[in-house]
Formats: C-alpha cells, sequence, structure tokens
C-alpha cells in the first residue's frame, strides 16, 4: 500500500523540484569550479561565505602549504574565487559580468573573511571561473588566476 503524503509533504516536494534555473545552474557551477580547482593542487577552505557586505562563492589556499599550517614560503596565498556560470557566450564572456561594483563587495567579504584568521597577514589573490553549461551539462571550466586586484580602501597605494 502506497503511503498517503499530506499537503505539507507535497508542497517540500514540489519546491525541492521547483528551484529557479539560475540557482540550479549556479549551484552546478560552483561543484565544477572547486572540482577543477582542487585537481589544481588547490586546497578547498569554503564555499558561500557570507558577511554583511556580500558572498565570496569559493575560498582556497594555493601554494605550498604543510598541513593546515602555511608553509611561510612566500608562495602561499588565499585565493577568494567568483564563479560566473552561462549556458551561452553569445553576448559576452562571464567574467565580464565581475564589474567594479561587484570586485568592492567581494574584496569587503575577503576582509571579512581574513578577519577571522589567527593571523591575518596572508597574500591574497582574487580568481574567476567561468564555467559553460551545454544541455544543462559543463562542458568547458575556465580558470582566470589573479584576475583583480583588492580594492580601494582595502588595499595601499
Amino acid at each position: 500500500m502506497k503511503p498517503v503524503r499530506t499537503l505539507w509533504q507535497k508542497l517540500k516536494a514540489m519546491a525541492a523540484t521547483d528551484e529557479p534555473e539560475h540557482l540550479r545552474r549556479g549551484r552546478l557551477g560552483e561543484r565544477a569550479a572547486k572540482v577543477f580547482l582542487q585537481q589544481q593542487g588547490m586546497k578547498f577552505l569554503a564555499a558561500n561565505f557570507r558577511s554583511s557586505r556580500g558572498e565570496i562563492d569559493l575560498i582556497f589556499r594555493a601554494g605550498s602549504t604543510t598541513g593546515d599550517v602555511f608553509a611561510g614560503n612566500g608562495t602561499d596565498c588565499l585565493v577568494f574565487v567568483e564563479v560566473k556560470t552561462r549556458s551561452s557566450e553569445q553576448w559576452t564572456r562571464p567574467a565580464a559580468a565581475v564589474n567594479a561594483r561587484k570586485k568592492r563587495l567581494i574584496s569587503a567579504t575577503a576582509m571579512d573573511y581574513v578577519r577571522l584568521l589567527p593571523d591575518p597577514r596572508v597574500k591574497l589573490r582574487f580568481d574567476i571561473v567561468e564555467v559553460l553549461l551545454a544541455d544543462g551539462e559543463v562542458s568547458e571550466v575556465r580558470h582566470l588566476p589573479n584576475t583583480f586586484t583588492l580594492s580601494r580602501p582595502f588595499r595601499h597605494g
């Protein structure tokens, strides 16, 4: 005998499957970017870090490291990654969506993350990962390292 589903269970099931397409694509792109960057030897630290000033899609550590501690040899850095997922490049590259305003928000949020570290004296890098979809599947992942620098007023000079 088939179990009887309550109205609440039916609505909950519908909500899970009726997720907006742009959110589904975004999650798919972030998962693809995470796997790609891990395959490049980067250590995953966080996903969807939020502060009052914004959100950073992915945070990694790059460079030569020892365990969970930065090696301190000058090559270690925190990498803040903005993922842009598109099903078409007909009009523009996905990275073009990261405008000056978005860079300022990412910079501010990155500073909020750094403030949480026991030793905030680390190098920072801002990367963009473009994920292209074809028929709802990942067709290409492009990593654009060091795409922009820390925005003013968060940097010196």
